[in-house]
């Protein structure tokens, strides 16, 4: 398909034009360079998904009993390890998995160049929660439930970096609202096939079911008091989004197990998320009891330390404080010495020059 004929756009901002009839987006991946490093669209829209996810959960996490301090210190843990999980899951899906990822393996972990996939941060999050849960002495169903809360606020940013990017589209379509790919640079163009000509904006459908996720959280966070609900909810909801959506995106078709249904990689793993979804749905119903009012939510039912436990932790510290002072004081002690040798020298030496 060639270049578009275009008569009159109804917005003409250069980067972004809007028809009559499609969507023309004709941005750089990459905003600047500094030498050989180099700021992308993809990186800064993660940077704004934690900052805001952060932001999203701080009150509830506030309500339910769950510190900053700790916040902080399970965020840095989810989104290392959640990073790593989404990009290495997407990474085994490519088919130039082999000739440019194990023959570049630099690419590997470069998630500022766009390609993540959103279900291997899923299995590598929930599984860091339940651990920082355990250390932090909180129930991790609480603990989940924020996690997805801050997921579902993020996933938003990354959807804006897809669109910019032009590395989730869809098939070609005339439908007026379909997406045409235009700088060179973009992943679109990589593609002779999909450069300069109308696709299915499957980053923006993604991005629109991500807002009404977010939104039917956000209701449910202040009325709902059942551990693990908004974790069913959103998992369910991704899930089932995932597969619908991925018919009009334009990745290979696989088999699964000899299975040739036409479905994508992204299909099956949702069938397989929603079938685990069913005994985990049991367990959470049957054994996630509503949070008494008055309660703290993070804390309850969970046993604390004791203060025997508290005091030998106090005094470990203790302990330790004290070892370094005994390691700093025999150089204080030298210095000392030093000191005082050097005034014995100088007093010696103005009583030999009196007369």
């Amino acid at each position: 398909m060639s270049t578009i004929p275009i008569l009159a756009y109804l917005i003409d901002w250069g980067w972004l034009r809007i028809g009559p009839p499609y969507i023309y987006i004709n941005i750089d991946p990459i905003i600047f360079h500094i030498g050989p490093i180099s700021l992308h669209w993809y990186g800064l829209m993660y940077a704004l998904a934690i900052i805001i996810g952060l932001q999203v959960i701080r009150g509830y996490t506030t309500r339910k009993g769950i510190t900053q301090a700790m916040v902080y210190r399970i965020t840095w843990w989810c989104v290392i390890l959640g990073l790593i999980g989404g990009r290495l899951y997407f990474v085994v899906q490519q088919p130039d998995f082999v000739s440019h990822y194990l023959a570049q393996p630099q690419h590997i972990l470069a998630t500022w160049e766009g390609g993540m996939a959103f279900y291997g941060a899923i299995f590598v999050v929930i599984p860091t929660l339940i651990w920082r849960a355990r250390v932090e002495r909180l129930n991790p169903l609480v603990l989940i439930d924020a996690g997805v809360l801050f997921a579902a606020a993020g996933q938003i940013f990354g959807r804006i970096g897809n669109l910019i990017n032009g590395d989730i589209i869809g098939y070609p379509s005339t439908l007026p609202w379909s997406t045409v790919y235009q700088h060179p640079n973009s992943w679109a163009c990589l593609n002779p096939a999909t450069c300069n000509v109308p696709v299915q904006p499957a980053a923006g459908y993604e991005l629109l079911t991500n807002l009404v996720v977010l939104a039917v959280l956000l209701y449910l966070a202040r009325r709902v008091s059942r551990p693990g609900v908004l974790m069913l909810v959103y998992l369910f909801g991704y899930a089932i989004t995932q597969f619908f959506l991925f018919f009009v995106r334009s990745n290979d078709i696989v088999s699964f197990f000899g299975l040739n249904w036409g479905l994508k990689q992204a299909q099956w793993t949702s069938l397989v998320v929603l079938l685990l979804l069913l005994p985990i749905t049991y367990l959470v119903l049957r054994y996630s009891k509503p949070i008494p009012k008055g309660e703290v939510a993070a804390t309850y039912g969970i046993p604390q330390r004791t203060k025997t436990e508290e005091n030998e932790v106090k005094t470990k510290v203790s302990d330790s404080s004290k070892e370094e002072m005994r390691d700093e004081k025999p150089e204080t002690e030298e210095a000392q010495d030093h000191m005082t040798s050097a005034r014995d020298i100088t007093a010696v030496d103005e009583a030999s020059t009196k007369p």
